[in-house]
Parts: structure tokens; C-alpha cells; sequence
């Protein structure tokens, strides 16, 4: 069997153990099943190797002096690159309230001590799977742009699309490197969850120069278990202001817009003036260049023409 048809070919995996003999027997395994492998001795190293390399999978001794691996995996979950990596602990300590205490951690499954390579490796292998099918689920919503992002029971982010993640960035100025809901939006949802989504106040918007994005609370029934959370945005234009289109419809300059609005209201040459601070004869001059760009030769049928246009009429050619 070559290297490429071996179970954990190309995966990266970063172990952490105090003990030499625990590390040789597992490094020895994981690289006989085709495992590229990184080695760490204590918690703090572990953490450290995540600034420079991202590994598929992490298997995480639980007890070891210093930083143990409780806290190192809380550490590892929160860290913006490797949050998403699952941990498998290994541990002598088989009590439930230790089990619970992984899993509450962020671990996704443990391996009790002493270790069997072929439980290990068994393992390793059935959450690598199941990671490669979520994040193909994840890729498939990104690649339909949708903007969705999965809450806990708190409402906190589990994790979002890309999409998701990059509109926060712009409108709020959120990192786009971590899961971390910027402090307005998870103010909101705090406020939704104690309210009911039921309320009003369960949509948030935020506007930016062209476009305004919209966050909505939504719950999806899940068969025999807790409804799923979920936060979906949309980003839509703002509407253009009439008086924009009408000068771009018409090739207007600012101030023979200016002109153009307050000869709609029906103000005389010398009120314009007056209004505007330029002399009769300048607000005459831009009277004779709008006429030529609306088409018309009259006051009131250029007056007629902008009021149809600022009132959603269109141009009329």
C-alpha cells in the first residue's frame, strides 16, 4: 500500500502528551496509517503551534502539568484559526463529571488510557469523515452566497458562512477571522431571546453608503430535539433618491439641480437667486442649460417634468 492510499493520508495531527512513551507509540501508529503528525509535550506549546499551522485534528491528553488539557482545548476553541478543528481527548479518567468536562470544554470524543492505537486510530478516522462532510455542507452554503449564521441556546455564534462573515466585517467593523459577534449584534440577540423572537424588535438593520444589511432571529424545528437558532442577513440597496436620478437622467449639474428644484416649487428667477446666493443673470444662464437638457422651453413644462420625475413618474421621452 503507497503512502497516498493510506486511511489518513495528507492529514495533519497534532498531538499533545507529557509522556515520551505515550508520544512515541502514537506518533509510530499515526504514521504507519499515512498521518502527517505534529508533536507538542504541554498545553501551552500546543497553543503556540496553532500561529503557525492549522492540523485536522487534534489529540489532547487531558492531564498534564501546568495548562492542562481542559483548558487547553477551551484555549484551542477560541483561538480565530483552529476554533473549528475537533478535539479528541485522551485520559485515564473515565468518571462521567470528567467526560462532561471535555465535552464542555469543546472536545468532540475521548480515548481512555492505557490507549489501544487501533481504538485511536479508528477514531481519528470516523471524526475526520464526519468533519469533511460538514465542511463540504459549509462550502455548499457559501457557495450559494447565502448569509447565515448558527447560534447556541445563548445566542452565540457557532459558526457562520463566509459570506455571513465578511458583510459583519464591513458594516460593523468585525474581525473576519473568528466567529466572534461584534458587541451591537450580540447586545440584540440577548434583547431578542429575553423578549420571544416573536417581537419587532427582532430585526436589526445597519446602513452602509450604498446598501443596507438586515439581521433576522429565525427558529428551525428540529425532529427530537431543541429548535435550531439561527441568524440570517440580507443585504439589499438602498433606494436612490429621486433627485439623484432625475440629475443623472438629464446629465444636470449640483447647481442646476438646485435651480431645478426651487423653479418646481415655484419660485421666481429672483427668489432662486436670493435662495441660492447667485446673481438674476447666473440663475438665468442655468435656467437656459436646463431647458436644453430636459428638452423643454417653457418654465412650466420644465417644472412639470421635474415633479413628475421626483414623484416616481420617470423620464418621459
Amino acid at each position: 500500500m503507497n503512502a497516498a492510499s493510506l486511511p489518513g493520508s495528507q492529514h495533519l495531527v497534532l498531538l499533545v502528551d507529557d509522556l515520551p512513551d505515550n508520544l512515541k507509540m502514537l506518533s509510530d501508529a499515526l504514521d504507519a496509517a499515512g498521518y502527517r503528525v505534529l508533536v507538542a509535550t504541554d498545553g501551552q506549546s500546543a497553543l503556540a503551534r496553532l500561529d503557525y499551522v492549522t492540523p485536522d485534528i487534534v489529540l489532547l491528553d487531558a492531564l498534564m502539568p501546568g495548562l492542562d488539557g481542559f483548558e487547553t482545548c477551551r484555549r484551542m476553541k477560541a483561538h480565530p484559526r483552529a476554533g473549528h478543528v475537533p478535539v479528541v481527548f485522551m485520559t485515564g479518567l473515565a468518571e462521567p463529571q470528567h467526560v462532561v468536562r471535555g465535552f464542555e470544554a469543546g472536545g468532540i470524543d475521548y480515548v481512555t488510557k492505557p490507549l489501544d492505537t487501533g481504538v485511536v486510530l479508528a477514531r481519528l478516522g470516523a471524526h475526520l469523515r464526519s468533519h469533511r462532510v460538514m465542511a463540504a455542507a459549509e462550502d455548499a452554503i457559501d457557495a450559494v452566497a447565502s448569509a447565515v449564521i448558527v447560534l447556541d441556546a445563548r445566542g452565540h455564534a457557532i459558526w457562520m458562512t463566509a459570506r455571513a462573515r465578511g458583510w459583519l466585517a464591513a458594516y460593523y467593523g468585525a474581525s473576519a477571522d473568528d466567529n466572534a459577534l461584534p458587541p451591537p449584534v450580540q447586545d440584540w440577540i440577548s434583547g431578542c431571546l429575553r423578549k420571544g423572537l416573536d417581537s419587532a424588535a427582532c430585526t436589526l438593520q445597519a446602513a452602509g453608503p450604498t446598501h443596507v444589511l438586515s439581521l433576522r432571529l429565525a427558529q428551525r424545528p428540529r425532529v427530537g430535539g431543541h429548535d435550531e437558532l439561527m441568524l440570517l442577513l440580507e443585504e439589499r440597496p438602498l433606494p436612490e433618491d429621486p433627485r439623484t436620478g432625475l440629475a443623472r437622467a438629464y446629465h444636470l449639474t449640483a447647481r442646476e439641480m438646485d435651480v431645478l428644484l426651487w423653479l418646481s416649487r415655484g419660485k421666481t428667477n429672483r427668489d432662486i437667486s436670493e435662495i441660492l446666493g447667485i446673481s438674476p443673470r447666473t440663475a438665468n444662464k442655468h435656467l437656459e442649460h436646463i431647458f436644453v437638457k430636459l428638452g423643454v422651453e417653457t418654465r412650466a413644462a420644465a417644472a412639470s417634468l421635474a415633479t413628475r420625475h421626483l414623484h416616481g413618474g420617470g423620464r418621459t421621452d
